[in-house]
């Protein structure tokens, strides 16, 4: 029960202590995305990738600076429940007016639980659901977005103008000219619609930096038709601005925002309000995933486990044994109603497979702080996750008590009376078809004539983007080690990417070598390798027995990515890297880039 009166001075003591950590937390999370725009102005590329991957990590900083202050001046682990609760509604209290209501509330959560003992995690004293509404939240500095009301004979101007604002320091390359083609792009788009006289751009007030690019995004209005788009802005040769694409539409936007790429760097003043107008450009895309995006990962995560409970609440299957290979170093089940996999380290590992566990976690965590360039799928961490237990099947439980003992515990932790399968340590992914299965259904359908031209156009998608992906990783300095179908991804857009990362290396630490000319002819026909193998060595001509059985895959392969099999191709792009370049992965196709002199490489 909450208490009838707020009669505790120390609870609104802790309560402000903790408002002012979250505080801190966020003032110094938006003066780090504010520099990303003083990066990009100066071609700090190295810069922008370093904080990003920094930044990552002040979250847990901040939660571990507020928990210390709390216990040092408040001994707030030995404070009395009643008191405990006048600090929630405290807090409540304190963030009437505050501007990020729902990060603060995440904090609280953060901070509390690593005080409070786990049988307190329950509504009375942590955010379970949302307290305060985030509604029509304004900032007190820039707005959200940015109207602009052209005609069809000003578009150019308005976009001009538009850029302009934005007030990049430096100078375009020629921004008349890409006024224009943005404009002719557009009007291409409504080249059989009346103008209507709300025909307006919004823009959100904030560019959203990434690696190399600068991205201006917003909608076009017009009658009742809303057209998402986004602007890409580069540094072409000379070091100048230019706009290197017009992307139209939720699909592209979706490819902007993919789970599979590093996260944005934008100055939010009112981060719901930038969330909710991302909203309206991908609503098939939940919450949580645009604030992972905007690197807000802990309100991603908070934002994923209340839809995670709301889905428990109205579904009634169960959760089974992931459908595909078996992983070595993994266990993994799904929810078939759900459209995530959960992942569990296993206690065990075959002989083939030198790891430990902590190994494996620092190879997720690589991922995590990483320029995933849209092939490698991020994954969300959680410790001590409870389910139902009657939502799971029988031979879960023996699996997982088979596998990973040390990471199961059953019983009734919340003392509701209802027993629950806690996990102790998971990871938690976009499902993806595998493209083992995705291949297989392919070789079925070619049995078919009806479906063969179907079937092959699929199976010769499928292997041109499994190359395609593992050459984005390598322009990110990853190898991803097991190569093997299994380990990549279809995503709903058709792309492939990959998801297991037990193997993964940078590429600069991998040494890549031809395999030496036999000595006598007795070595060529012998099972067993007669030369030597450092253990970071690769030797990529190896790759084709795993992978090539298949003729039809081997012909798509040979004739899109025989350069994979060379040593040569890994070895060049490994002294790229250490040169210190860094090539350029973006995320829409090199068929939507306006073409003009000396724009930047294209990997």
């Amino acid at each position: 029960m909450f208490p009838q009166r707020l009669d505790s001075p120390l609870a609104y003591d802790i309560a402000k202590a903790m408002r002012d950590g979250f505080d801190r937390h966020y003032r110094l999370f938006r003066a780090e995305s504010a520099r990303a725009k003083h990066r990009f102005e100066t071609a700090d590329w190295h810069g922008q990738q370093r904080a990003q991957r920094e930044r990552i990590e002040f979250y847990d900083l901040r939660v571990s600076e507020a928990v210390a202050r709390l216990e040092k001046e408040f001994k707030a682990g030995e404070q009395p429940m009643d008191v405990w609760h006048q600090v929630k509604l405290h807090f409540i209290g304190l963030l009437v007016e505050h501007h990020q209501p729902e990060l603060a509330e995440t904090f609280f959560n953060s901070v509390t639980t690593k005080i409070l003992h786990r049988a307190y995690f329950q509504n009375d004293f942590i955010f379970v659901r949302p307290a305060i509404s985030t509604e029509y939240l304004e900032p007190r500095g820039a707005p959200t977005y940015r109207a602009y009301y052209p005609q069809q004979h000003t578009l150019a101007d308005t976009v001009r103008q538009l850029l302009e604002d934005y007030a990049l320091q430096g100078r375009f390359a020629d921004i008349a000219r890409d006024a224009e083609r943005v404009a002719a792009a557009i009007l291409g788009r409504f080249h059989q619609v009346k103008l209507r006289a709300n025909f307006q751009l919004q823009v959100l007030s904030g560019l959203f930096y990434r690696n190399k690019g600068a991205y201006v995004v917003g909608k076009i209005i017009n009658g009742f038709m809303e057209l998402p788009f986004a602007l890409p802005i580069l540094h072409d040769r000379a070091g100048k601005f230019y706009i290197d694409a017009a992307l139209f539409g939720e699909e592209d936007l979706q490819m902007l925002f993919s789970f599979a790429r590093a996260y944005f760097m934008v100055d939010m003043e009112v981060p719901s309000a930038f969330v909710q107008f991302l909203r309206s450009l991908m609503p098939r895309k939940p919450r949580a995933e645009i604030y992972n995006a905007l690197g807000l990962a802990k309100q991603g995560k908070t934002l994923f486990y209340r839809d995670f409970l709301y889905h428990l609440n109205y579904s009634t299957d169960r959760f089974r044994s992931a459908p595909g290979i078996k992983g070595m170093v993994m266990l993994v089940f799904d929810l078939p109603s759900f459209p995530y996999v959960f992942k569990v380290i296993k206690d065990f590992y075959p002989p083939q497979k030198d790891t430990t566990r902590e190994q494996i976690k620092s190879k997720y965590m690589l991922v995590k702080q990483h320029d995933r360039v849209g092939r490698m799928a991020d994954t969300l961490e959680y410790s001590d996750v409870g389910f139902p237990m009657d939502r799971f099947e029988p031979e879960l439980i023996e699996e997982i008590r088979q596998f990973a003992p040390s990471q199961l515990e059953i019983g009734d932790r919340d003392g509701n009376g209802e027993m629950e399968v806690v996990l102790k340590h998971v990871y938690i992914e976009r499902r993806m078809i595998p493209l083992n299965i995705y291949l297989q259904e392919a070789f079925d359908q070619l049995e078919h004539p009806e479906h063969a031209h179907r079937a092959s156009k699929q199976l010769e998608h499928a292997v041109i983007e499994y190359g395609n992906a593992i050459k984005d990783m390598v322009a990110a300095n990853i190898f991803p080690g097991d190569m093997l179908w299994k380990n990549f991804g279809v995503t709903r857009g058709g792309k492939v990417v990959f998801y297991d990362y037990d193997e993964i290396e940078y590429l600069t630490e991998c040494n890549f070598r031809r395999v030496p000319v036999a000595r006598y002819e007795e070595d060529e026909l012998s099972g067993e390798v007669w030369y030597s193998v450092g253990p970071k060595d690769v030797f990529p001509e190896t790759f084709g027995p795993f992978l090539l059985g298949n003729p039809a895959v081997r012909d798509a392969f040979m004739a899109h990515h025989a350069d994979l099999l060379d040593a040569a191709f890994w070895q060049s792009h490994k002294e790229r890297i250490l040169a210190g370049q860094m090539l350029d992965v973006f995320p829409y196709d090199e068929a939507q880039r306006f073409q003009h002199d000396g724009h930047a490489p294209y990997f």
